[in-house]
């Protein structure tokens, strides 16, 4: 892995040097941003791109050679950094807009096939009679056993009005299914809303994206509308991967006091240097209306919990992060993924860009989340036997190349140490082909789903079904534990979509926590300029 990713690294910088040679490029500019060029570096790099070009094998084109170029200078960074080529700028666009091209299915894995989660509704998949529970086995006509889910999502996804053809095994059926759907464009609803008990409300949120916000503030307002007398409300930021900052700071407001510090960036730039709080400026700037100006009274200083796992990550972080530092929330379920760093898009061209991370992220009591993530207040499993499959998710602090804690290097060793210890009772391959196999995946929000029934209890004061694992870290020094662009198994649509010490007792009753303003970095009355990081 090492040297493939030197290879392309070496290859990648070649070209950029034999193409910046070509415009001849030390005569017009020996600066870039600011800072001089290393040009005799370059000239090398140059010759590099020249000696591919004459003595390689086989002929290369030069667009691909510079686009690796790119994409290998890019990726070398750090594992969020990534050049986005014509393809994935316009996936990326489309998963922020919250819509994308495809057939309609939220898709998980099920013993290597692809299983529906759920066909969304009023799309070409719902229409054409696919059901939850149904395996996916073949996309046109390709085996998808063994396929990775991104790369079984990329192949239900297209071109308005091209067709592709799945096969279905269905259960009651004794033979499989060939449907030809036509792909359209779809709509991802990435709020979903629902009174789980008489006075419980339920809000998941599965992605921060550009109607995120305004979807949250319909949906909360109609579950009011339901029942007046909600007395508390859940939010589930599980597997919630992260997305547009403004959504994050918005729906973090929705439930603190005006003009509160959500959170804070430190970079290079002093455009990245930035202090965000609750106000419509920096959560929704274009609109021409705050989306949160008739949310009910009540939601200010309703009970909360905030279900986070090892998926919840970045902007779900951020949230979580937020209403942990203001108690306003008992942030439960399993520590996150440790994603504190922002990307900002920077385009290249006008269907091209990077994604290049520019800044990290900082609670409101300025606490890193980079490499760490946010540890809950109360650690409970995903399941009632343990936390299965979710304990061996990849974390931030798993990643080649990512950036440090700068705010706690030590307490991101402990963390990171906390978990693989967490993970070496799991290591042996026939334990884990079984866990694996025994896995089902947990549709959150349904009478089957362990954590949320602890919120429950959490709230009517009942006994809480601690994790025997501790928490990797504890917040900021507290005895009491802590503290995120670009799920059993993982569920997305097609398309693609992270305490108390464990011997303490559980908690009998809940916790409803005042409000404490914590100091920000500058003034609550100060406005800086409303920038936010394009995604991240």
């Amino acid at each position: 892995m090492g040297n493939k990713f030197k290879s392309i690294a070496l290859i990648g910088l070649g070209a950029i040097a034999g193409v910046t040679a070509s415009l001849q490029f030390p005569a017009i500019a020996q600066k870039a941003g600011g800072t001089p060029l290393p040009l005799e570096e370059l000239r090398q790099l140059s010759d590099v791109f020249g000696l591919i070009k004459t003595d390689y094998v086989e002929n290369v084109d030069d667009k691909k050679l510079v686009t690796d170029a790119i994409s290998g200078m890019v990726s070398s960074l750090d594992p969020h950094s990534v050049y986005l080529d014509k393809k994935a700028f316009r996936e990326m666009r489309e998963t922020v807009a919250g819509k994308f091209v495809g057939i309609g299915v939220e898709v998980g894995l099920e013993d290597g096939y692809i299983k529906v989660v759920s066909p969304i509704e009023d799309t070409p998949a719902f229409k054409a009679g696919i059901k939850t529970g149904d395996l996916i086995t073949r996309i046109d006509g390709t085996p998808i056993k063994g396929m990775s889910l991104d790369d079984s999502v990329k192949k239900m996804r297209g071109e308005p009005g091209s067709k592709v053809a799945v096969t279905i095994s269905r259960k009651d059926e004794d033979k499989p299914l060939v449907m030809t759907i036509t792909r359209e464009e779809i709509r991802v609803q990435s709020v979903k809303t629902k009174i789980v008990e008489p006075g419980y409300a339920w809000v998941r949120i599965s992605q921060f994206q550009e109607p995120t916000l305004d979807d949250m503030a319909r949906q909360i307002t109609a579950l009011y509308a339901q029942d007046p007398h909600i007395k508390g409300l859940v939010l589930d930021l599980r597997n919630d991967p992260g997305g547009l900052v403004p959504g994050a700071i918005g729906v973090s407001a929705a439930f603190l006091p005006k003009d509160s510090v959500i959170v804070s960036t430190n970079g290079q730039l002093p455009s990245s240097k930035e202090t965000f709080y609750g106000r419509p400026e920096f959560y929704a700037p274009r609109a021409k209306s705050d989306p949160l100006a008739k949310l009910p009274a009540g939601l200010k200083d309703v009970p909360m919990v905030v279900l986070v796992n090892a998926g919840s990550a970045s902007a779900s972080e951020i949230v979580a992060g937020a209403l942990q530092d203001y108690k306003r929330a008992t942030i439960m379920g399993t520590q996150t993924f440790g994603k504190g760093s922002v990307q900002t898009l920077r385009q290249l061209t006008a269907d091209t860009a990077v994604k290049l991370t520019t800044a990290r992220y900082y609670t409101p009591q300025n606490r890193s989340i980079q490499a760490r993530g946010i540890v809950p207040d109360l650690m409970v499993d995903e399941t009632a036997d343990g936390d299965g499959l979710n304990s061996l998710r990849m974390r931030e602090a798993d990643l080649q190349k990512h950036l440090g804690n700068d705010k706690d290097p030590e307490g991101e060793s402990i963390a990171q140490k906390a978990l693989n210890a967490q993970r070496d009772g799991l290591e042996d391959a026939q334990r884990m082909a079984s866990l694996a196999k025994k896995a089902k995946p947990v549709e959150f929000g349904t009478k089957d789903d362990f954590q949320l029934a602890q919120a429950l209890n959490h709230f009517k004061g009942l006994p809480v079904k601690l994790s025997k694992v501790e928490p990797g870290a504890t917040a900021g020094g507290d005895a009491v534990g802590e503290i995120k662009s670009d799920s059993a198994p993982d569920v997305k649509p097609d398309v693609k979509s992270d305490a108390k010490p464990a011997d303490a007792k559980p908690s009998t009753k809940p916790v409803h926590r005042p409000l404490n303003k914590p100091e920000a970095k500058s003034k609550a009355g100060d406005k800086p300029a409303a920038k936010q990081p394009a995604a991240e």
